[in-house]
């Protein structure tokens, strides 16, 4: 047995690499960061600003400490936006300030805001998202001048926010960097981050093309790729992802990236490039969030190992410390069991690229690439979905710089081209919407603007926006009459919708105002183990459970709901119509006023679930996952 178990750990170590720059296998090490990740929680949300501001914001969680904060993660945003930190399970203060001259400290004059719903409770373990702050040049008590994040953390001042431009030299895309993100994941995530990075300046009239690397993988492995691009035609944008991190987490993080693209640019082309685990991270956001991003018509794997690797299944089995992408990318684990339960977008055309150039061993009796069998690259699955399949006689990393492969690549984008100029675009029109929030308030949840076809034929349209888009033309959309309505977490909206004709020739002028209103909502979260959970991802909703009623009291109100037999989700029109709302085990309050609030969660079988929320109008009131313990 310990000859079987050495061979094994030898097995799983090759398979995995040398660990170049850990100075060994560092089991040690890698065993710490593997606990780490599985007992924290990743805070994610969006910094806006009262007024407006250009320049770099500082987000940063701590705890307070003798009245001062003591700063457990931050990050720097080169322009205000989405921002993710990871933190250990406790009660945090979060905050963020406008940094003029880029010394990491809060200096007068500097905007400055907090999430007011505080304290922060992390559980230790997924996501806490919707955690949005507002940037006022007032100053605030609870965040005084002089506060610096970088006191007793090493500095860190490059951009996590989407869209921060790098070049692909820079030290930060190498090779032993991206190394590290896979055997020490949470220390690459608190000094690097996650993120999808910009080659050029963003330029409306190119079709990004985003590139996803592998396992151990960085930027750099494209450079084949980015160097043989048509620059004139294509715009090359880069998701680097700690790729030891488990995957659900990173597709949660992908989807989150392209989001606050999305709002901020209104791109409506993107085409989708993975190599191999990538490939493994691009499909399950695809499959989950794929209808909200019907930009996204193209989606290209070379060397992906759908159907898992078996060596994988065997170095959770033996190795003493376990890379958490090892659960997911094991054969036989839920991740890839699990990963066609949902089909690609309609829309979206999917090509399968494979190597074969791998030699017969020891390690790989089977034909492969090298690294993955074809068994895995071929999973019938896959070639079921892809509208072609192609195969080369090169290696998992060389099918990254083979002049053939690229040539194939090419003709795709170039027919990807041709179709989505043949779609009857002519048709489509656009919109432009004003919107503002009363006494001069921001909402601190970025608003969406949504498009329900008056005839129903068509998938409603959801559209981030942001501040700089009030006054905008938005779209194209496709022809039609709809419903058009603003939703801003924490606000009332005015009018609650407005029917609009899109069409070509003319641009439909709608205007909403936003008013805070109270706010709370949340669900009950499924039973899981910490590696169900990992940081960054959602927890699922729970299945096994006949909800009773929901009562939320205050001292001057009660209100109740109960589930009514719903089929289909419409806590978006129930908020948009100001009603309280229970579908499966999320629900809704809408409409209320500032002050404590009691719930009570009623289910078969359960203990009452009983806890005092405070309710401020213009914040987002939502809860993180409800725990009901065990069973009476």
């Amino acid at each position: 047995m310990r000859n079987r178990s050495g061979t094994v750990l030898l097995t799983v170590c090759f398979w995995l690499g040398a660990c170049v720059g850990l100075g060994g296998c560092a089991l040690v090490k890698l065993k710490e960061e593997s606990a780490t990740f599985y007992s924290s929680t990743v805070l994610a949300g969006y910094v806006t600003g009262a007024q407006a501001w250009d320049g770099p914001v500082v987000v940063a969680a701590g705890t307070m400490q003798g009245g001062r904060i003591d700063i457990v993660h931050y990050t720097v945003l080169h322009e205000a936006g989405g921002y993710e930190l990871i933190v250990p399970k406790g009660e945090y203060t979060l905050f963020a300030f406008g940094d003029a001259n880029g010394n990491l400290t809060l200096d007068a004059g500097e905007p400055v805001g907090h999430y007011r719903s505080a304290p922060v409770r992390a559980s230790g373990s997924g996501s806490l998202v919707s955690l949005d702050v507002v940037l006022s040049d007032t100053p605030q008590s609870a965040i005084p001048p002089g506060t610096s994040v970088a006191a007793r953390l090493p500095a860190n001042t490059h951009s996590t926010q989407v869209g921060a431009l790098m070049a692909l030299d820079d030290p930060l895309f190498s090779a032993q960097a991206g190394q590290r993100g896979y055997w020490a994941p949470v220390d690459f995530f608190r000094e690097v981050g996650g993120n999808i990075y910009f080659l050029e300046a963003y330029d409306p009239h190119k079709t990004p093309v985003l590139f996803v690397h592998g396992a151990a993988g960085s930027p750099q492995d494209w450079r084949y790729f980015i160097a043989h691009l048509d620059r004139s035609r294509y715009q090359p944008w880069i998701f680097y992802y700690p790729s030891g991190s488990a995957l659900d987490s990173m597709s949660y993080l992908l989807y989150w990236k392209l989001s606050n693209l999305q709002r901020r640019y209104h791109y409506d082309k993107l085409y989708l490039t993975a190599h191999s685990m990538g490939g493994l991270v691009v499909r399950s956001f695809l499959a989950d969030y794929g209808d909200q991003f019907p930009a996204a018509t193209l989606f290209v794997t070379l060397s992906t190992p759908w159907g898992g690797d078996a060596l994988a299944d065997q170095g959770i089995a033996y190795s003493p410390a376990v890379v958490p992408s090892w659960r997911d990318v094991r054969a036989g684990g839920r991740f890839v069991q699990t990963l066609f339960r949902k089909p690609l977008p309609r829309e979206l055309d999917y090509y399968l690229m494979f190597g074969h150039g791998g030699r017969y061993s020891l390690l790989r009796p089977a034909s492969n690439d090298g690294v993955i069998t074809l068994a895995s690259q071929l999973r019938a699955d896959a070639q079921s979905e892809a509208r072609r399949v192609f195969g080369y006689d090169a290696g998992h990393v060389g099918i990254l710089s083979s002049p053939e492969v690229f040539a194939q690549y090419a003709a795709l984008l170039k027919a990807a081209d041709q179709r989505g100029s043949d779609a009857p675009a002519a048709g489509k029109g656009k919109l432009r919407v004003r919107f503002s929030a009363r006494s001069d308030a921001t909402p601190a949840s970025a608003p969406v603007l949504v498009l329900q076809a008056v005839d129903s034929t068509r998938e409603r349209i959801v559209v981030p926006v942001g501040a700089r888009d009030s006054g905008r033309e938005l779209g194209p959309f496709p022809p039609g009459a709809y419903q058009v309505s603003l939703m801003a977490r924490g606000f009332k909206t005015t009018p609650a919708a407005v029917q609009a004709n899109i069409g070509p020739g003319f641009v439909p002028e709608l205007a909403f105002a936003l008013a805070p209103q109270g706010t709370l909502s949340g669900y009950i979260g499924a039973d899981v183990s910490a590696t169900d959970n990992p940081a960054g991802s959602l927890r699922a909703d729970r299945r096994d459970i006949v909800i009773e009623s929901i009562v939320l009291a205050s001292a001057s109100e009660r209100r109740e709901i109960r589930p009514n037999g719903d089929t289909s989700d419409r806590t978006l029109d129930a908020y948009q119509a100001g009603q309280d709302h229970v579908y499966k085990t999320f629900f809704s309050f809408v409409g209320l006023q500032e002050g404590a609030y009691d719930l009570t969660i009623k289910v078969a079988g359960h203990a009452p679930y009983r806890r005092t929320y405070h309710v401020v109008p213009g914040q987002t009131g939502y809860l993180t996952a409800i725990d009901l313990g065990a069973p009476e």
